[in-house]
């Protein structure tokens, strides 16, 4: 966390999430961590409520730790922790009927029960008949005790498991509501949503069934496990155990009781098993480099590596090979917003929701039916169902947001911080404001009336929806060339517009609701993909992102802040005219008693007429000019402080002899005394007294 305000940026703390894991010492130890090798506590996502503190961060390795705010150190004997399990799986064996598409699954006649499985409890390593991994997450949480000091404190932990030897894909985008108590995020196979609040798993869906019998691709479900395998889709075919015997060619001339039958199955089952091992360890070093792969990439080009494949037209060719099956079937969750506005088209009222973009450029709404506030909040569990309303652009969707009749932006729902680890000992009064209400009841027919303005921002478009008649109202093209890679709703003096960042190096903004273009610069070409990662708009014109793993670069793209920047940045002296000495009075003057400063000017000059003084001499600059006094001047103070070196080596030396001068005389009259006494002694004497 890093202040902004000013400009330079200041850290004001640090956070470590790889505290709550236990970190393996050698390889051996950890057998789960193979698909990033690299570092498997990376945070790729962060999303945060500033107004309630709630942070919410997705690891590379397939996990979410959801953080509160407290002002108090606790000591947590337990982690909460939820496993799930995301993957979209029906048959291996694909319908006849390639114009058929299956119904809806429900929590109750579901076709795939791993689609709405999860796991709330810590798992075991397990694994199946033919020993893959199933059911193990990636990482480990502690089971000691954990001492979390003030700051940001763990809630929960949500980790994916390995499916039938299959690792969990990278979480792609992720968003947390206080105010709902909800958290959602989504990959490459589905979308998962999670009450933090009663600990439970709302919504475990794959991306197809969230279309229901709209899906305009007209996909056929099939097993991410065949898809994922980029080149060898005929080779994974074959080991799924999709050919049984009956259907094998045999000889016209061999009869069905022929004794060479039985070695025949034996010789194809010895080979379909080996086409499953070699198949196993295909999919395993793909699973390698495509994890090591999306560290380096953005959510755009990680799915998509093809820049054709950006092209999303509707008008694209249905073509039938694997290729493009891969690329239409591998539809991922690229955004995710809470909200509360109309969900169909026959709504009168707003009502809390979800809106959810996928990388084939669509845009599906989930109601959100939340129970009454308080205690009920908590008992009560909150109902999730798809809303039928889906809304197409061009591109991969990027940033959705709502505005008012007015043009104004309308924030998400949010609760205001309170601290939770203090006992609650306030009235009623209080505890009807800990979480705002979320549904709105039309109390007016003013409300009822109002609309709502959805704005929408893809790779390739940007689009404007009147809600809740879901009518295009305004449409903008911002590339045809080139796709974007970050747009955000910003505040620009005093209004609300569009700014995107386009994958050329272009900076464009435009405005809303009407997507009038306002700025097209030139910046910055696409030379690193952790550029495209980690680029961001914020308010009044700026921008930030990552020139390499520990530098920030800080850009600005509004005029009022470009004029100003040198005021900005300061001055390590300000310069003040000095004042002018005020006008003394005469009875100051005369019983002031004090001292009055005398100019030689005024005494002695003319200044009185205007005239410059006959006695001073005028100065007329020489050829040298300023430097050649500056040299002369610091000649002449080298030369002074030479001989003040040497005055005071001069003096030191004086010291010292005369200190020596003193010790001679001192041993002078010492002798004297000395010399004295033997006389005295031998004074009196004679010699024969000896």
């Amino acid at each position: 966390f890093v202040s902004s305000s000013l400009v330079t940026l200041q850290v004001l703390y640090k956070l470590k999430t790889a505290k709550v894991f236990e970190k393996s010492r050698n390889k051996d130890d950890r057998p789960n961590t193979d698909i990033v090798d690299e570092d498997p506590y990376a945070i790729q996502i962060i999303s945060w409520c500033p107004e309630s503190r709630m942070l919410c961060i997705a690891g590379v390795s397939a996990h979410v730790i959801i953080y509160r705010f407290s002002k108090q150190e606790v000591t947590t004997e337990v982690i909460p922790m939820l496993e799930i399990r995301l993957l979209y799986e029906i048959n291996d064996v694909e319908s006849p009927d390639g114009e058929q598409v299956p119904p809806l699954p429900t929590p109750g006649t579901g076709s795939n029960p791993q689609s709405i499985a999860s796991q709330s409890h810590p798992s075991t390593s397990s694994s199946s008949s033919d020993g893959l991994r199933d059911n193990v997450p990636c990482l480990k949480v502690k089971n000691s005790p954990l001492k979390q000091s003030p700051g940001y404190q763990i809630e929960l932990v949500i980790q994916l498991v390995w499916v039938s030897g299959e690792p969990p894909q990278q979480i792609t985008s992720l968003a947390v509501n206080s105010a709902y108590g909800l958290v959602v995020f989504g990959n490459c196979n589905g979308i998962a949503m999670v009450d933090y609040l009663q600990k439970t798993v709302l919504l475990n869906l794959g991306t197809i069934e969230l279309y229901g019998s709209n899906d305009p691709y007209r996909r056929e479900p099939r097993s991410p496990r065949k898809t994922r395998q980029p080149s060898g889709a005929g080779l994974c075919d074959i080991s799924e155990g999709t050919i049984v015997p009956e259907d094998r060619c045999k000889s016209p001339t061999s009869g069905s009781g022929s004794p060479n039958n039985s070695d025949d199955d034996q010789k194809m089952n010895n080979f379909i098993e080996k086409v499953k091992t070699k198949s196993r360890k295909f999919s395993k070093m793909v699973a390698n480099d495509i994890a090591k792969m999306s560290r380096k990439l953005s959510l755009p080009t990680e799915l998509k590596p093809d820049l054709d494949v950006k092209d999303n037209s509707f008008s694209r060719s249905r073509s039938s090979s694997v290729t493009s099956i891969d690329k239409e079937s591998r539809e991922a969750i690229s955004a995710l917003h809470f909200c509360e506005t109309f969900t169909r088209k026959a709504d009168t009222s707003p009502s809390p929701c979800l809106w959810v973009g996928t990388t084939l450029g669509t845009v599906l709404v989930i109601a959100l039916n939340l129970p009454p506030g308080g205690e009920q909040r908590l008992l009560q569990p909150v109902i999730v169902s798809p809303s039928g309303t889906i809304l197409r652009l061009k591109g991969a969707i990027l940033r959705m947001a709502f505005l008012d009749t007015t043009g104004s932006l309308v924030p998400p729902a949010h609760e205001p911080w309170r601290e939770h680890n203090v006992p609650e000992d306030k009235d009623e009064k209080d505890k009807s404001k800990k979480r705002r209400p979320v549904s709105v009841s039309p109390s007016s027919s003013q409300e009822i009336s109002e609309n709502q303005y959805a704005v929408i921002c893809s790779e390739k478009q940007a689009k404007v929806i009147s809600l809740p008649s879901q009518n295009c109202i305004y449409k903008q093209n911002i590339t045809e060339t080139s796709f974007v890679l970050r747009g955000d709703i910003v505040s620009l003096s005093n209004s609300i517009c569009l700014a995107c960042f386009c994958a050329n190096g272009h900076i464009m903004t435009f405005s809303l609701p009407s997507l009038r273009p306002l700025l097209d610069v030139y910046y910055l070409p696409l030379t690193n993909m952790r550029i495209a990662r980690t680029f961001c708009f914020t308010n009044n014109g700026q921008a930030l992102y990552l020139v390499s793993p520990t530098e920030i670069q800080r850009l600005t793209y509004s005029q009022e802040t470009c004029e100003n920047l040198q005021e900005m940045l300061g001055e390590l002296f300000t310069l003040v005219e000095t004042p002018e000495a005020p006008n003394r009075g005469f009875f100051k003057g005369l019983f002031g008693g004090g001292a009055q400063s005398l100019d030689r000017e005024e005494l002695f000059g003319e200044s009185a007429s205007g005239k410059a003084s006959r006695s001073l001499a005028q100065h007329i600059p020489g050829p040298g000019g300023i430097e050649g006094v500056k040299g002369a001047a610091s000649g002449v103070v080298g030369e002074l402080a030479r001989a003040r070196l040497a005055l005071d080596e001069r003096g030191q030396k004086l010291g010292e002899l005369e200190e020596k001068t003193a010790a001679m005389l001192y041993s002078a009259d010492s002798f004297s005394k000395h010399a004295h006494e033997m006389m005295l002694k031998y004074k009196d004497k004679k010699w024969y007294q000896f």
